[in-house]
């Protein structure tokens, strides 16, 4: 399982949906020996065609000649109706989606997607006070 670790740092999170993503050649071992990597990826609607931007695949060791280039643009699978609800809630309401994780069910590759809202730099001050604290509570109680 792959995970994108600073859209919970940089994000609030208010949904999360399963999407299937649509892979080439020798991609989908990369992905199973853990070579891909979701940092400053970002998903935008085209077309009514859902992408997922900057996801860096590593070329697989042991593949043949034809390659496909790392950071290509992905197409994510949606259902029309799941596609047309994320496309106004983006434009109303002012969330954008984020890659949170990949990971694999029944064989297939699924991403979760994120529909969140950025955080202001007071909030993730915040967030980083109450690591804090439970950090220093966890070592208290580890020294009793």
């Amino acid at each position: 399982m792959i995970e994108n670790r600073a859209a919970k740092f940089n994000y609030f999170i208010e949904d999360t949906i399963e999407a299937g993503i649509a892979l080439e050649g020798c991609e989908v071992k990369s992905i199973r020996a853990g070579a891909m990597t979701l940092a400053d990826s970002f998903i935008k609607i085209t077309d009514g065609e859902v992408f997922l931007h900057n996801a860096n695949i590593s070329v697989y060791d042991k593949a043949s000649a034809f390659t496909p280039d790392p950071k290509r643009a992905r197409k994510l699978l949606f259902h029309k109706k799941e596609i047309e609800k994320l496309s106004r809630k983006i434009k109303i309401n002012g969330y954008t989606l984020v890659p949170l994780k990949v990971y694999f069910v029944h064989g297939k590759a699924k991403l979760s997607v994120g529909v969140c809202k950025g955080k202001k730099l007071y909030n993730k001050k915040e967030t980083i006070r109450e690591r804090d604290i439970a950090r220093l509570a966890q070592r208290d109680i580890k020294h009793i």
